[in-house]
């Protein structure tokens, strides 16, 4: 029992709060305050062990402590959640089918093109449409641009040019020939047709993606990129995603959001021109659409829900720490991933989030995704950080650690690295230069950041002479004739 502290049974009537020292101040009837300091018990449960106050209700965050932590049930549980792909936004159903509706969806597009465009908006996004008005019209596009705040434009410009100088940087050109006498070897690298970009909207708009998808296409040398934004209800598409579009040349844009637009643009309606590829991050139903129309169209990968995991050790500071947690979480849904060595920093980071959430706009979704589809996890050292940042195969991984370059000698899988306390995710959001589209959902393991080469498509190139084939027709004919192909073997033989 605390010293001068009345005997308490259960939660006291008073409330709660947090000093400056992190730790708890408890109330009694009479108002009185008494310190507390707390041991984290589960998810939603602290207890002071000299008072013997349990304090239900309070943590925005679950703790789990494990020394394996990918055998723990609670850890499989958070990686089974963000592996499924269908994390759904505050207010949403939750435990829905995502993959059969947007299958529906799929096939209404391709059966009855733009009606069922038409019909999804209205039901979806409350926009009145006809076909003729899917596409928005070039002088709307000058309208938005002409109404833009020169401030904004300024800063468009800057970060296009960071975009397009690291682009640029990265930029796989076709390389010198292999020639093995008369056997010239190589590879043509050509800029992809015809592609579009899904730019997201409704809770959050997102005009940084215009940028993030359009520019490393443009550096790709693509001749046609279109775009897809979800309209509001009175039809419009957000002007500040119709100026950006403007400002970099682009004048196809599509008034379509959420499966219906990956559908309508891989398979191609009356109004609407098929692409030969889709990039940019959606919802669980963009996500879920792109993976099921992958091989009829080209997708960057699966571009979900945002998600950060945090490889962190004592030396990190907890406030900066909350604030990156919260971030990701913000997006709604958004999931938000600490890893680390130290149970100071952990309990720490739990208790600085509830004051910073309590003062944001978007507090209730914060809530959600941090209840939902967030944690910090304490594991013994950080080489089972690692072992579990690898395991998690996040969209953005941040490492703030005393020695985070041999943290990140270990890291395998990760859509974005962000090294060291002064790096963190939204500097890759919107301005650095590398493109904020990243895989999700464990998808790191084989899927990278969209890139200017994700736009180009490479082609063999093979030329022989006479004389080579001559040289090389006995292994040649021999190999195709074990596989029983006689027809290959003699149209290297009629040659000879």
């Amino acid at each position: 029992m605390a010293p001068n502290a009345p005997p308490y049974n259960g939660l006291l009537s008073g409330h709660k709060e947090l000093n400056k020292r992190n730790t708890f101040k408890i109330y009694d009837d009479d108002n009185e305050s008494y310190p507390c300091y707390p041991v984290i018990l589960s998810k939603k449960s602290v207890c002071c062990p000299l008072c013997r106050v349990r304090l239900e209700e309070f943590m925005s965050i679950r703790i789990i402590e494990s020394a394996q932590p990918l055998d723990d049930p609670s850890v499989r549980e958070v990686l089974k959640v963000l592996r499924g792909g269908e994390l759904t936004a505050a207010g949403e159903s939750p435990g829905i089918d995502v993959a059969k509706i947007v299958s529906e969806i799929i096939n209404d597009v391709r059966d009855n093109g733009d009606q069922a465009l038409v019909a999804l908006e209205k039901r979806l996004d409350g926009a009145d449409l006809v076909p003729e008005t899917l596409r928005v019209p070039l002088d709307r596009l000058e309208e938005a641009h002409a109404s833009v705040e020169t401030e904004f434009l300024e800063l468009v410009r800057r970060v296009s040019a960071n975009i397009r100088e690291y682009q640029r940087s990265i930029l796989v050109e076709d390389p010198p020939v292999l020639k093995r006498g008369g056997r010239v070897l190589g590879v043509k690298y050509t800029p992809m047709d015809r592609v579009a970009a899904y730019v997201p909207g409704g809770r959050a708009l997102y005009p940084s993606t215009v940028l993030m998808t359009v520019v490393p296409a443009i550096v790709a040398g693509v001749p046609e990129i279109a775009i897809a934004s979800p309209p509001t209800s009175d039809g419009d598409v957000s002007p500040m995603v119709l100026a950006l579009a403007r400002e970099l040349g682009v004048n196809e844009v599509y008034r379509l959001g959420g499966a219906q637009a990956v559908a309508a643009l891989a398979i191609g309606t009356e109004n609407v021109r098929r692409v030969d590829k889709i990039v940019g991050p959606g919802n669980a139903f963009v996500a879920q659409a792109k993976r099921q129309l992958f091989g009829q169209v080209g997708i960057d990968s699966i571009a979900g829900p945002s998600e950060v995991l945090i490889i962190a050790d004592d030396s990190a500071e907890p406030e900066w720490i909350a604030a990156d947690l919260l971030a990701q979480a913000e997006h709604d849904p958004g999931s938000a991933i600490l890893v680390t060595d130290s149970k100071d920093l952990a309990q720490s980071v739990a208790q600085a989030i509830e004051p910073m959430l309590e003062k944001l706009e978007r507090a209730d979704a914060l809530r959600n995704a941090l209840d939902s589809y967030s944690a910090i996890i304490v594991v013994p050292d950080l080489d089972m950080a690692c072992v579990v940042a690898n395991e998690f195969a996040t969209e953005h991984l941040q490492i703030i650690c005393g020695d985070s370059d041999a943290v990140l000698s270990k890291i395998r899988n990760a859509g974005a690295i962000f090294v060291g306390p002064h790096t963190p995710v939204p500097v890759g959001d919107y301005y650095a230069g590398p493109s904020h589209v990243l895989p999700t959902g464990g998808t790191a393991c084989f899927f990278g950041p969209l890139s200017c080469n994700d736009f180009r498509k490479a082609s063999s190139i093979v030329r022989y002479d006479s004389q080579s084939l001559a040289e090389d027709a006995a292994d040649i004919i021999d190999f195709a004739c074990r596989e029983g192909l006689t027809a290959h073997a003699k149209a290297v033989e009629i040659r000879k």
